[in-house]
């Protein structure tokens, strides 16, 4: 029974975070909308890691064919845009173009509702992007199971720190994804915390060491904090556009960490 619970569980992660075509369980109430973070908050670093897999297998696959480094990262990191529908991305660029360009509380949640892209918004993406592709390509010349496991790591409990951020902030607005999923609660929230931490400290100390793996959840901790302050000043409490954003950052900030004790390791 536990087990059955968890695979549905994991299977509603999966599809809310990514295209992969799963069947809705029989008993779902709704199939298409957000997912309870109350139930399913423990499976979200889960599905991330699952979503990282993805990503880490073209890596290690373009490497073994002989692909240049950079040209492996590109394909790794374009697998994971495709894979999620570029979901998290978008709320990256939304979040950029609200904090940046609107002069109130009201407007920059107006400006984050908005389907356009701004230059902020423009800008972000390509950052994020580069940033990704660069640290992807720098892990991959210490060797290919760094560069993999890194990644797998990074998409986990990057994804616990944007569930993090819903629960420490109210919703901004109560029209929105974020609000309709709920606050996760504190049990729920630390859970997703803890099996993200876990799984990222159980694949990277073994390849990495124990202060890579140490810097590296310290990293996006301080992400959350920073990314919790601004939103907090900038509209109020946060949206499911900012938790996209939170992910984003803590996993260029995970793959930073990484990089850098890994090559004193």
């Amino acid at each position: 029974m536990m087990q059955q619970r968890i695979l549905e569980d994991l299977n509603a992660a999966l599809r809310f975070y990514s295209r992969i075509p799963l069947p809705p369980p029989a008993n779902e109430p709704d199939a298409f909308g957000p997912p309870p973070l109350a139930r399913i908050g423990y499976a979200i670093p889960l599905a991330g890691s699952l979503i990282g897999a993805i990503g880490a297998v073209i890596l290690v696959a373009t490497h073994l064919l002989g692909l240049p480094p950079l040209v492996c990262a590109a394909l790794a990191v374009t697998t994971l845009v495709l894979v999620t529908g570029a979901f998290h991305e978008d709320g990256l660029a939304d979040t950029a173009d609200g904090f940046g360009g609107g002069a109130t509380r009201q407007r920059k949640l107006e400006i984050m509702r908005d389907s356009r892209v701004g230059s902020y918004g423009a800008c972000a993406l390509v950052l994020s992007l580069l940033l990704r592709v660069a640290l992807l390509e720098g892990l991959l010349a210490i060797g290919p199971a760094m560069a993999a496991v890194a990644l797998i790591a990074a998409e986990g409990l990057s994804r616990s720190a944007g569930i993090l951020l819903i629960e420490f902030l109210p919703a901004a607005r109560m029209d929105g994804a974020s609000a309709a999923a709920g606050q996760p609660g504190p049990k729920a929230a630390g859970r997703a915390g803890i099996v993200g931490a876990l799984v990222a400290a159980v694949l990277l100390v073994p390849v990495a060491g124990v202060s890579a793996a140490f810097a590296a959840i310290l990293a996006v901790l301080l992400a959350l904090f920073v990314m919790t302050r601004l939103s907090r000043r900038m509209i109020g409490g946060q949206t499911g556009d900012v938790a996209g954003a939170v992910q984003q950052v803590a996993e260029i900030a995970f793959l930073l960490a990484v990089l850098i004790f890994a090559r004193v390791h």
